[in-house]
């Protein structure tokens, strides 16, 4: 999941952007029960409670937003999906829902006292953008904070497919680069990136987690409909080599049965710094 060196955002975006607008409801029951074991600890990092003017950046269909609202925190949640607006407006008909562009918010300087992103920067065509826009509409003394996956080495369900993949098909594929997809699950790197943009007192943890689906095979399912870059990868294979994939990781997805489905291990990578 490594871009080349040379990175066409104008491409990675429109890749981004087409695949986010067509997978919500796909996401939403593969991802929300994952994704929310985030959002405590995410709204923590930053200290939102009654009366903060929080944004929620790449809100999706509005978990956090939500989770912050139910704080007492005034929210305003930002995608630039129509169609995750669209669903999280439908949602959360209380809350301040727009279409927007993380890397060039439509908002002032010193705007709010918090800013969040849950899993949104690993899908930015140039994330350092955005965390510098993030500086910018906070106000002094106030938190940023964000989530990615960790790297495959302690996630692994994104383990069992890239290497499946690795193992069965080819990663070179034509697909627009775009940056590293696992860069900020470098504790390093994510500190380097927020310090850069002029954070300070960064803070980087992982965040252990858990994916229970309903049997082995959803894993695969899930990462062709419910995902943008790794399902594009995916999509790029010959049917004989995906066939060999799917089979690969269900019969790897079969060691983490439960009476229930499958409980899988996953790890975020949580960062956070105050201006």
């Amino acid at each position: 999941m490594s871009a080349s060196p040379s990175v066409d955002s104008a491409a990675f975006r429109a890749f981004e952007h087409a695949g986010w607008e067509s997978v919500v409801d796909a996401y939403d029951a593969a991802f929300r029960a994952l994704t929310a074991q985030t959002i405590g600890p995410l709204l923590d990092a930053v200290g939102v409670g009654p009366g903060m003017q929080v944004l929620d950046e790449a809100t999706g269909p509005g978990y956090v937003a939500a989770a912050a609202a139910a704080r007492g925190a005034d929210v305003t949640a930002v995608d630039f999906a129509a169609a995750m607006v669209a669903e999280a407006r439908q949602r959360h008909p209380g809350l301040d829902m727009r279409q927007a562009d993380v890397e060039a918010l439509p908002f002032g300087d010193r705007s709010f006292d918090a800013v969040v992103m849950n899993f949104g920067a690993l899908h930015l065509a140039q994330p350092d953008l955005a965390f510098a826009e993030a500086y910018r509409v906070l106000r002094p003394g106030g938190g940023f904070a964000f989530t990615v996956w960790a790297p495959p080495q302690v996630s692994a369900g994104f383990d069992m497919v890239l290497r499946a993949i690795h193992a069965h098909g080819t990663t070179n594929v034509l697909l627009p680069p775009g940056p590293p997809f696992f860069r900020f699950g470098d504790p390093a790197e994510s500190t380097r990136s927020l310090q850069a943009v002029g954070f300070t007192d960064v803070q980087a943890v992982v965040l252990p987690l858990v994916w229970e689906l309903p049997q082995p095979e959803a894993m695969l399912e899930v990462m062709l409909r419910a995902t943008v870059r790794i399902a594009g990868l995916l999509r790029a294979q010959s049917p004989d080599a995906l066939a060999a994939i799917r089979a690969a990781v269900t019969d790897e997805a079969t060691t983490y049965a439960t009476g229930a489905g499958i409980a899988v291990p996953m790890s975020a990578a949580l960062t956070s710094g105050r201006k």
